[in-house]
């Protein structure tokens, strides 16, 4: 019969041992992989972690704590998932994920984790910015009643937008979506307006194109990128819109204007998606995690117009948002439709029909941004959604006889008059006084009788024109708050001048 004494000793030998090995593992701020893939590792200890805190794997590799549950908690990992193995120790950096600010980012490419990655060596940061933050408070915000200029005709007139607004892009795959964003960051140039573009899940070869154009048009100096590919993991697509909106939060808070562009939350929300599936969390509708409206709302929240007590600055949001066959009551769309202050939608059928930018006039609006509108514009655009409602109204009716009135006629005619005067090259934005002169010569109904091919020629030479004998006549439209007589009599009789000159009439 064993010796019970003897048991006792060796079991109690072996406890301490036990005992001796836990207490040298501080399982508060140290953890071990108990297994990883998919961009995910599971971690026993780190009993002190925090929601959305930095965990430093061996490599090093880092991760974001994204799931915590009794035993273990979820880590999602932002890279260089190949050289974590199960059993690898990991630790708490006591810090949640931020990003470098400052003036250090202009003209640069950063990931989601504000790392360069445009080979122009280190960004030499003097501070850094948590990318989850809360968003300023209702008696932190003021009214918005600055007008952003885009320089596109279509929204400038018909869907202004103003500093501290959410204005949404949605439209179709391959609809001028992007186009009109990046028109609009060319547009702030000398406008003193700091511009960040936050590409998820796009292709390298489009952002290296992006980059090349913004180089072009000189408007790199004043704009920052952050990019996530297509290629990148699920938890860099996640984080990369925090990233972009933390390092505009910067100058904000210094009194400056901010545009951001986000491109776009649909891939957004199918990286978090991915992201939450992989951690076990139960999908809801349409697979999306519950949580999925918070997520964005949270993100656009950020975006707004600071009280002259807290320096007057502002962010101005451009999410974008892809359809699936012109269908704008899907999840996400309707979703972060409800969160931002109106939309620009690009209609597919506009676009096939050689229309730049698509905008769709009847679909799209700006809840805010009219507010904001220089006088001089709302005074010569006032009748323009009409007017092209009543064109679109007509055109349809047209379709199903062939014999037209007068007044019917005349109604057609100038709509394919106002369409083609709001026509616009890409990278080609216009100044505020050149898109009230456009807008005015349209509404006026001086090119109703010339045809719709020959529009754009006279316009080019009215504005040569105007440029070289009455260059002052920009400075009064830009500045001023009335649309002077003697000012509609000039452009009036240059136009006669052009259409003589040219015989351009309609035959």
């Amino acid at each position: 019969m064993p010796n019970t004494k003897n048991l006792n000793s060796l079991s109690q030998i072996i406890k301490d041992e036990i005992n001796k090995v836990e207490n040298k593992i501080d399982t508060a701020n140290v953890g071990q992989v108990v297994s990883v893939g998919d961009c995910i590792a599971t971690v026993y200890g780190l009993d002190e972690a925090m929601y959305g805190e930095l965990i430093i794997f061996p490599g090093p590799t880092y991760g974001m704590v994204m799931n915590i549950e009794e035993d273990s908690i979820g880590v999602a990992l932002f890279s260089n998932v190949i050289s974590i193995k199960e059993g690898d120790l990991c630790q708490r950096t006591k810090e949640v994920v931020s990003t470098p600010v400052g003036d250090c980012l202009l003209g640069r490419v950063v990931n989601a984790i504000g790392q360069p990655i445009d080979g122009k060596g280190k960004i030499e940061a003097k501070e850094y910015r948590a990318c989850e933050l809360p968003a300023p408070g209702i008696m932190e915000r003021d009214k918005v009643n600055e007008p952003l200029e885009t320089g596109i005709k279509a929204v400038d007139s018909m869907i202004p937008i103003g500093k501290g607004q959410r204005e949404l892009i949605i439209g179709d795959r391959q609809t001028g979506k992007t186009a009109l964003a990046i028109d609009t960051i060319i547009n702030q140039k000398g406008k003193d307006v700091y511009c960040v573009y936050c590409a998820i899940g796009q292709k390298n070869s489009s952002i290296a194109q992006i980059v090349n154009k913004l180089k072009q048009n000189d408007a790199l100096k004043y704009t920052t990128i952050v990019n996530s590919s297509a290629s990148e993991t699920s938890p860099m697509q996640y984080i990369a819109p925090y990233t972009a909106v933390s390092i505009a939060e910067h100058w904000m808070h210094q009194g400056k204007n901010v545009l951001i562009v986000y491109d776009d939350l649909s891939k957004h929300a199918v990286a978090y998606r991915t992201l939450l599936l992989l951690l076990r969390r139960s999908p809801g509708r349409e697979a999306y995690p519950g949580d999925i409206f918070y997520l964005h709302s949270r993100l656009l929240e950020r975006a707004c117009k600071l009280s002259k007590d807290l320096g007057g600055g502002s962010i101005t949001a451009l999410p974008i948002v892809e359809t699936q066959a012109g269908d704008i009551s899907a999840y996400i769309p309707t979703n972060i439709i409800s969160i931002t202050d109106g939309q620009l939608f690009l209609n597919t059928d506009l676009f096939n029909l050689g229309q730049r930018p698509a905008i769709d006039s009847n679909l799209s609006v700006s809840r805010v941004g009219s507010s904001a509108q220089t006088k001089i514009m709302k005074s010569v655009s006032k009748n323009l959604r009409m007017e092209l409602a009543s064109y679109h109204e007509m055109l349809d009716f047209s379709r199903f006889g062939s014999d037209l009135d007068k007044s019917t006629q005349k109604i057609l005619t100038h709509g394919a008059i106002l369409l083609e005067v709001l026509k616009q090259k890409q990278y080609m934005p216009l100044r505020m006084a050149s898109e009230i002169i456009d807008i005015y010569v349209a509404q006026s109904g001086l090119l109703d009788d010339v045809n719709p091919s020959d529009v754009h020629s006279i316009l080019k030479l009215l504005s040569n024109s105007l440029t070289a004998h009455h260059s002052d006549l920009f400075t009064r439209l830009e500045t001023g708050t009335t649309f002077l007589d003697s000012d509609k009599e000039i452009i009036d009789d240059l136009v006669k001048v052009i259409k003589t000159n040219l015989n351009i009439n309609k035959e």
